[in-house]
């Protein structure tokens, strides 16, 4: 009996306990919604396996990318119908085909794309969105650049990344992601350098992204991107747009406006380039009063012609290799923009100087680093395999700088906000070898410094040496924070300057020291030539390579110091007109 009673009072107990504190019902909503967004989380997971595992290979169709070799990304045709319009047509209209078919039906994305180009990674990038329906960053490889000092956050690689996945959404019909590369380009139009405003342009127009042109197009109007470029790269109502602002603009391009008849004649200069017709371009520069350079006609060549075409324009040698237009570029400059070994080398061969500045500091291969991709540049290229051009062209171009380090344009630039990356390594290779020549021939060095009003090479011989009040002397390691970046900048350009007077006084008057140098600095270039003087640092193999090579740089130096000695005596005694027994006897008995 006592049970009975028990019983229901302990179940009263609970009943009356879950009653009168009943849960809110926003916790409960507030449940259910955490407990759906896991649940998605972990579908969306799941359906990333099946694009990335192995293991969970059960794709039925491919489509194939061409770019520098065809490749092929594997898809699940239900999933892509199911998020997506565009192939869900595109796969009901083959669906009769595909299943009779033993194979993967396979598809080109070229023949999926009215316009533009999306690449395998920019596709891949999609495809996770697609699986996931989440938007992952970036991949750090194929949207950045190698240039050291550059930010990643407007430049080209990045810029090319996001157009590419602009033209997939829109194409591929995803509004949801038009609208956020949308504003992820807009943000790019300010910050980026104009030339690289041009394929955001081109996207917001084939994409009809009325927002986005008219910012672009306002962008381009306020540059000083020359017409004859807009002409040729841009559709033609956008070019049409572009002229009406800059008419009405108060800061008005007279050059860019008025077509009077040297414009015309430069014009038609171009366009017989355009037509690789040179005869015509004779005939047209010799019946007229401008020049080639006048009509930047070697500059357009170099950015839009084929390269035969541009070696047949240098042959005519009617042009200035060096010669800037009317933004500051060089015909080198151009060439690193487009990227093409063989007119870098054609125009090396002529005597472009890679060291001219852009005159916001850019140098050729500083712009070529700008625009080549982390996985063009690293990427190890098999035997057989073409090497990818991006990379050739910045390896030309360093080497270029390492065979002619002391090459310095005349009207380079001094107002640059950053350090180029290659005065960097001009400055680098200059100071290593000076350094190398002060510890091998002390004497010799003393002379070829002193004469140059170089005090000292702080960064390679262990001792601090300060600048002095002339700012001839500094160097890379050194930091002064009252000091702007301007103000940097030129002091080290001062500074290379020095240097390079330093072996330019070397070559003359000590030619087989600078040959010994010659021949050692491209082994010690990428190494501390200060341990080269302590050989005891190290493990005892790296002990044992640094005395060999110590004793052998230790040889060459006595044969260099005494090889330039005996020339010394020779021409003291040939001056004098001593017989051949007393310079002899010199020789043997030197003072």
């Amino acid at each position: 009996m006592a049970a009975t009673t028990t019983e229901p009072s302990s179940s009263i107990s609970f009943t009356s306990s879950h009653l009168s504190n009943p849960p809110p019902v926003s916790t409960n909503h507030q449940s259910a919604a955490n407990l759906e967004a896991v649940n998605l989380v972990k579908l969306s997971s799941n359906l990333e396996q099946l694009l990335t595992n192995p293991d969970c290979d059960y794709t039925d169709a491919e489509i194939i990318i061409t770019g520098e070799e065809a490749q092929a990304v594997s898809v699940h045709r239900c999933i892509l119908a199911a998020r997506s319009k565009f192939f869900l047509e595109l796969f009901k209209k083959d669906k009769e085909s595909s299943a009779k078919s033993e194979t993967k039906p396979k598809y080109h994305m070229k023949d999926l794309l009215p316009y533009g180009n999306v690449g395998r990674e920019a596709f891949i990038h999609f495809l996770s969105y697609i699986y996931t329906g989440k938007l992952k960053p970036y991949p750090i490889e194929v949207s950045t650049c190698v240039d050291t000092v550059c930010a990643h956050d407007s430049c080209r690689p990045a810029i090319d990344f996001a157009v590419e996945l602009m033209y997939a959404s829109h194409v591929f019909q995803i509004p949801e992601l038009v609208s956020s590369f949308q504003r992820r380009l807009s943000n790019y139009v300010e910050k980026s350098l104009v030339e690289d405003v041009l394929p955001i342009l081109l996207a917001a127009f084939h994409c009809d992204l009325t927002q986005l042109l008219d910012q672009c197009i306002e962008r381009v109007a306020r540059s000083d991107l020359d017409r004859f470029c807009i002409e040729k790269e841009l559709p033609l109502e956008a070019s049409v747009k572009i002229k009406e602002l800059r008419v009405k603009s108060v800061n008005i391009i007279p050059e860019v406006v008025v077509v009077d008849k040297s414009l015309e004649r430069t014009g038609k200069v171009l366009k017989a380039l355009d037509s690789d017709d040179l005869e015509l371009v004779k005939l047209l520069l010799t019946e007229s009063d401008i020049t080639l350079d006048q009509a930047n006609g070697l500059h357009y060549a170099v950015a839009y012609s084929d390269p035969k075409v541009v070696a047949e324009v240098l042959a005519l040698d009617m042009a200035d290799v060096n010669f800037r237009n009317s933004r500051g570029y060089t015909v080198l400059h151009l060439a690193a923009m487009r990227r093409e070994p063989l007119i870098i080398i054609s125009l090396i061969g002529k005597g472009a100087n890679t060291s001219d500045l852009t005159v916001d500091g850019r140098s050729a291969i500083n712009i070529c680093r700008r625009l080549t991709r982390p996985k063009d540049y690293y990427t190890k290229t098999a035997k057989g395999q073409e090497a990818n051009k991006n990379r050739l062209c910045i390896d030309l171009l360093e080497r270029e700088i390492r065979r002619n380090p002391l090459a310095s344009g005349g009207d380079t630039p001094t107002c640059s906000h950053s350090m180029p990356e290659d005065l960097q390594m001009r400055l680098l290779y200059l100071e290593k070898r000076v350094g190398l020549a002060q510890l091998f021939f002390p004497t010799e060095a003393k002379v070829a410094m002193d004469s140059a009003n170089v005090e000292g090479t702080s960064e390679f011989t262990g001792v601090l040496v300060q600048p002095p009040s002339n700012g001839a002397t500094g160097n890379l390691s050194q930091v002064d924070l009252n000091e702007t970046p301007i103000m940097q900048t030129k002091r080290l350009l001062a500074r290379m300057e020095a240097l390079m007077k330093t072996v330019e006084t070397g070559r003359r008057y000590f030619p087989s020291c600078s040959e010994v140098l010659d021949k050692y600095m491209d082994e010690y270039v990428d190494e501390d030539i200060p341990d080269m003087s302590h050989p005891e640092k190290g493990s005892v193999k790296e002990r044992r390579l640094k005395r060999m090579r110590y004793n052998e740089l230790k040889n060459n130096v006595k044969k260099a110091y005494s090889k330039d000695k005996e020339a010394k005596i020779a021409r003291s005694c040939l001056s004098s007109s001593s017989p051949a027994s007393s310079l002899r006897e010199a020789l043997e008995n030197p003072t």
